[in-house]
């Protein structure tokens, strides 16, 4: 199944979180998993807030950005490419979700995810996960389980 990983689910591989064990089970299974360049920039983003904060040490982050660099080389990861088009969409789809409280990005997510004919959406994100249930598309979902 053609499957778009939002950020938010996709950090989870590479990063020890919440959810981390269940998402990399679910991601063995995995045989045609779809990110956009939207996605490289937002998980070189994580990584340097982390640095920032002293969650990450500047090696671990750089090897942590390779690997997913390998990722996508080694098509383990599908990249599309972002383009103006997208942009339209996403706009357009903001429309389309009547009040769902979709952020610029998620939008974009989306978006891309749509325009690309994915079949599904993975994330950690309950609004993401949201619109894109309510644009027809089959959700999975690693939203961290609060107690």
């Amino acid at each position: 199944m053609k499957t778009y990983l939002d950020t938010s689910a996709l950090a989870k591989w590479y990063l020890n979180e919440q959810e981390s064990e269940r998402f990399a089970a679910w991601m063995i299974e995995q045989d045609d998993t779809h990110i956009s360049t939207l996605t490289v920039t937002e998980l070189r983003c994580l990584l340097a807030r982390r640095e920032r904060t002293k969650e990450l040490g500047e090696a671990s982050a750089q090897q942590i950005f390779a690997t997913f660099e390998r990722d996508i080389e080694q098509g383990f990861l599908i990249l599309h490419e972002v383009g103006n088009d997208d942009l339209i969409a996403a706009r357009q789809l903001i429309d389309r979700v009547g009040n769902i409280p979709l952020r610029t990005l998620d939008a974009m997510h989306l978006a891309i995810a749509e325009c690309n004919d994915m079949e599904s959406m993975a994330s950690a994100d309950k609004v993401m996960l949201d619109a894109a249930d309510y644009l027809g598309m089959l959700t999975v979902s690693f939203v961290p389980v609060r107690l």
